[in-house]
């Protein structure tokens, strides 16, 4: 029979610990904890394959699972000497979610179950605290009818708050036993007028209940968009965590926080977090009141007035610093800690790798591996490749004027400006639109989870650094200042005041999440400096890396960008961007009136010089480097008007009749230009085009002192033969030039595989072809038969059907066109043993893309210039694992 459940605790390990496959990363590291000797309090894990029967079984547990967990309660009860449900000293539990890999505030947690109207007074009794036991009943009817009743949450906090107000009280921890008593009748009333049923007295019903909620929030639209962000396969399922209670909200002597080992936004080695007195762990998490500081350095730091808790429990921080210590020896990373302190009794409740930003996760590979903890190795493959994003964009200029309307907490570092935006579906639909926004909100929620990842930047006027806004936001690479408690949001009015001024939607506003400040207006930026730890990990990557890292390019601002983040060549310079500048249209578009070769050359010979400047430019700055120049590929209508003033424009400049011109136009529209007369086949009808542009790279290579080595490659071949009519256009352009100058280039001449045909004939082209770039973006349109500029409207379904593990166009379908990939290049190399391999679709900066370019044996991937670090980091790591 399957075993579902795991015990942890009390010298009792039912195995698995470290198994974060089955008991997800929150119960392995629990039973890991407890097996080191750390204080954890006793529970029991149900696995994550028990989410994926619950479902496939109609929502509903078997019995063989439900006698399991009656053990485990057994297993809690013998340990803690408490009895579930026992009037007189009751055994409390949390119910607790727990995937494999960490989503913070996505899935549902309910805490103190087991109280009832019997329960409460013997938790009164054994404790001596009316009060603390009246709260935390007042805390459990509002967490279940949250998260297992799915009731209107709002209307429970507005209780409370009526409450306070009724009472001229601003905290929660004011209120008496006696005005807490008072609010459990409210909320009870609340469950009856609601869900039409009274407040369930069961404690096994309780637990029932919150056990199939926890599963049931791994579905949650929230979780699946968190999951679909963050590639996490929907198949893993989340575990479920029932652990005894511990209490940090048993008075003065009691409290609760959240801790880092290490500064998640800053790297730096120093302990890092939050606590709140008398509090349970819910309260630091969801910002509902600013908490205080860990460390005595950190509070003086901030110029905050309550003391730390080095100040006001200096025997637990001293515990607590040990045990980070151990943690963060024994995982060998960072550490994300939950605890909590029952009257000066110290309690672990998680620990786990944490999220940090790309500077933080920068700088703790490195320092880990000057350490000794970890090795280099290990240091490249601890670095999220995709999160170097964050550190090769702009950054606030220092010497800017800025309008700064408040400080808050330096939440997430970096800085953006935006529109204003007060709730999440406003922010992604201007989003969409194209619109920077800043998300400002009093506090997030899972629920804003869409409008965070829309957002540029995350505004909040509460919550503290571990606040779910915090962590989300990092883990994102989202600037974030939270707690901007100045600030009066009203979401309604879809404004904000800040003393006497107001920001109201479609304001720009900026934010500094390195800073905390908040400002009206833009602010201008400067470029990042990639040197120190950047530098440090960048050169160990490219040790042990064998693809080469290119770019696509064809600026030379972007070929010099390219550079300096280490790219060794260009993979794409794409001419046709050239020809749309200034006055080359006027040229092209002449080129394409034309009756005639001879009108079409007159046109041709106006762009030469201008063509053979561009490459000049671009071989300066790419010295000694390959160049893969791709000859002319879109569809000739591209480059011809639409609107009535252009076609008056266009025929004066080219002297020609406007109703001519309309009727070339129409004689080049095509219905589906993307798979029409585009590519080579140019070429082959207007051989003199092609011919312009090789003569203009070849006078561009022999000028300069030091040539790069240029890859003329020919677009949208599918036969052989297209392929050498090509190459004969270009070979005689490159003779024509050397005798001309008496100064020779070698070069090569190749192809982009993008069409499948060209993939299965590839051993056939390779007997003309020299090398070989395969152009992913179209493949994946011509092999799926999905147009990418139309797909947007349906692949998220069917990403999230798992028609496809993931959007095709940003990371490669490996088992399709993957497949084409392979077999071409296998088919390629077996007629041409040198034949040069790469990639130079946009697949070439996404690091599972990479990862498969590694192991089917590619020469290089090239990327748009700030992704080339990411792919250079990505090849290190792809090499690795092989």
């Amino acid at each position: 029979m399957t075993q579902y459940v795991y015990r942890f605790g009390g010298g009792v390990s039912d195995g698995g610990a470290g198994d974060k496959n089955l008991l997800g990363g929150k119960g392995a590291n629990l039973a890991e904890m407890a097996s080191i000797g750390l204080p954890v309090p006793p529970g029991f894990t149900i696995s994550t394959e028990m989410c994926t029967r619950y479902y496939e079984e109609g929502e509903t547990f078997p019995d063989s699972v439900k006698a399991e967990v009656a053990n485990g309660i057994a297993h809690i009860e013998g340990i803690t000497g408490k009895r579930f449900g026992d009037a007189a000293d009751p055994l409390l539990v949390s119910v607790r979610s727990g995937a494999r890999v960490s989503m913070p505030g996505m899935m549902d947690t309910v805490l103190n179950l087991g109280l009832n109207d019997q329960t409460v007074q013997g938790l009164a009794a054994t404790s001596g605290d009316d009060r603390f036991a009246w709260d935390s009943y007042r805390r459990f009817i509002q967490m279940y009818a949250d998260v297992v009743l799915e009731l209107d949450h709002g209307r429970f906090e507005e209780a409370l708050e009526i409450a306070k107000e009724d009472r001229g009280f601003a905290l929660d921890t004011e209120l008496s036993a006696k005005d807490l008593q008072g609010l459990v009748a409210e909320y009870k009333a609340l469950v009856e007028e609601l869900w039409g049923k009274p407040f369930p007295q069961d404690v096994h019903d309780q637990l029932w209940g919150a056990v199939g909620a926890v599963f049931g929030s791994w579905q949650s639209e929230r979780a699946k968009v968190y999951r679909r962000l963050n590639d996490i396969p929907g198949g893993w399922g989340t575990a479920v965590n029932v652990q005894a209670m511990v209490f940090g909200n048993m008075g003065e002597t009691s409290a609760t926080g959240v801790a880092f080992t290490r500064d998640p936004s800053t790297g730096e080695r120093a302990y890092y977090g939050e606590f709140l007195i008398n509090a349970q762990g819910e309260d630091v998490v969801a910002g509902i009141r600013t908490p205080q500081y860990l460390t005595l350095a950190a509070r003086e730091r901030a110029g905050a007035k309550p003391a730390s808790m080095e100040e006001a429990m200096p025997e637990v921080y001293s515990q607590l610093a040990g045990v980070f210590d151990t943690l963060e020896t024994h995982y060998r990373d960072m550490q994300d800690i939950e605890f909590t302190v029952e009257r000066a009794k110290l309690w672990m409740l998680q620990t786990r790798s944490g999220k940090r930003t790309a500077k933080a996760a920068l700088k703790i590979a490195v320092d880990m591996a000057n350490e000794g903890l970890i090795s280099t190795e290990e240091a490249i493959l601890r670095v999220d490749p995709q999160a170097l994003d964050q550190l090769l964009h702009p950054t606030l200029d220092p010497d800017a004027p800025r309008d700064v309307l408040t400080k808050g907490l330096p939440a997430s570092p970096g800085a953006a400006s935006g529109k204003a935006v007060f709730d999440s579906d406003t922010a992604e639909k201007r989003a969409a639109a194209g619109e920077a926004v800043i998300l400002i909100r009093i506090e997030t929620s899972p629920e804003d989870i869409h409008g965070m990842h829309a957002a540029k930047g995350i505004l909040t006027a509460r919550g503290g650094m571990t606040s779910h806004a915090a962590v989300v936001a990092r883990g994102m690479g989202r600037p974030c200042v939270s707690g901007a408690g100045t600030l009066a949001i009203n979401a309604r009015e879809k404004m904000l005041r800040v003393g006497s001024r107001e920001v109201r939607e479609g304001d720009i506003v900026t934010i500094d999440g390195t800073t905390g400040e908040v400002m009206f207006g833009e602010v201008p930026t400067v470029q990042p400096e990639l040197s120190g730890d950047f530098g440090t990990l960048m050169e160990w990557a490219d040790a042990k890396r064998r693809l080469k890292v290119r770019t696509n390019a064809e600026t030379p601002l972007d070929c010099r960008t390219a550079r300096d983040f280490g790219a060794e060549g260009i993979g794409l310079c794409r001419t046709e961007h050239m020809f749309f500048e200034g006055a080359r249209i006027t040229a092209v578009r002449q080129m394409i009136l034309a009756e005639d070769e001879a009108g079409r050359r007159a046109a041709l010979e106006k762009l030469l010089p201008e063509q053979r400047s561009d490459f000049a430019e671009i071989f300066r700055v790419m010295a000694g480097l390959p160049v893969t120049i791709r000859l002319l590929d879109p569809p000739l209508h591209e480059f011809l008007p639409h609107e009535e003033a252009e076609f008056a424009e266009v025929a004066q400049a080219a002297s020609v009749d406007v109703e001519v011109l309309k009727r070339r136009a129409a004689e080049l529209h095509e219905f589906n230009p993307m798979l029409g007369h585009r590519g080579c086949r140019l070429g082959v009808t207007y051989p003199e085009i092609y011919e312009m542009q090789a003569r203009a790279i070849f006078e561009a290579a022999v000028s300069l002192d030091e040539a790069p080595v240029p890859e003329i490659m020919i677009p949208l071949v599918a036969t052989k033969r297209e392929l050498e009519l090509m190459k004969a256009v270009v070979d005689k352009a490159a003779e024509a030039v050397f005798a001309e100058t008496g100064k020779r280039v070698d070069y090569l001449v190749g192809t982009m595989i993008e069409l499948p045909r060209a993939a299965l004939k590839a051993g056939e082209i390779a007997e003309v072809g020299a090398f070989f770039s395969f152009g992913t973006n179209d493949l994946t349109q011509t092999t799926l038969g999905v147009s990418r500029d139309d797909a947007a409207r349906f692949l998220t379904s069917y990403v999230e059907k798992g028609i496809y593990a993931k959007d095709p166009f940003v990371s490669l379908d490996v088992e399709g066109v993957g497949e084409l990939i392979a077999l071409a290049a296998e088919r390629g190399r077996k007629t041409r043993g040198d034949i040069k391999l790469g990639i130079c679709g946009e697949h070439g900066g996404d690091p599972a893309s990479i990862a498969f370019c590694e192991a089917t044996g590619l020469d290089y991937v090239s990327a748009s210039p700030y992704r080339v670090p990411i792919a250079r980091l990505a090849a290190a790591q792809a090499a690795l694992r092989k």
